[in-house]
């Protein structure tokens, strides 16, 4: 597996994999929003089949994983993005990787603790207020959890 940077010419692949997995390439979580089309982003290769596709942006010391999308399970892609995005951020001199998932997405919780990553922070309601901004956002999302909450993890580069 290889990782490396989205080259320009993939941008119009990136958006149709952000518009199947979010419904658009805008990302709503807290007070922020990210059009993840335009951020930077890894991509994981088997060779020429694209494996997975992270978006990130960095702002004041830290790295924001916006995105992270497998197009195939348990093949490694995700974990290798995770490691070239801590070394992306420590690179750049970043204290922190963070992100923010819902409080339905059980499989991404443990994906990301079990790399390293912890939670730092419970924001009960901010799925909900995110929603009145991008009304697609669903109601229910994996195991038939209703979504209402974002939980923030990190890992601590230094």
């Amino acid at each position: 597996m290889e990782v490396r940077a989205l080259r320009d010419d993939e941008r119009e692949w990136l958006v149709a994999q952000l518009q199947a997995a979010w419904g658009s390439t805008m990302i709503v979580h807290g007070s922020r929003e990210h059009d993840a089309a335009a951020l930077p982003a890894l991509v994981c290769c088997d060779g020429v089949e694209r494996l997975a596709v992270a978006t990130y942006a960095v702002e004041g010391g830290a790295l924001e994983v916006v995105t992270l999308q497998s197009i195939g399970e348990r093949a490694g892609a995700g974990s290798a993005l995770i490691g070239a995005l801590a070394t992306t951020a420590r690179e750049l001199g970043c204290e922190r990787l963070w992100l923010v998932t819902t409080n339905d997405n059980t499989n991404a919780l443990r994906f990301y603790q079990r790399r390293g990553l912890r939670i730092v922070a419970a924001h009960p309601g901010a799925a909900d207020r995110a929603r009145e901004r991008k009304p697609s956002i669903p109601l229910v999302g994996e195991h038939g959890i209703e979504i209402h909450d974002e939980i923030e993890l990190e890992l601590r580069l230094r």
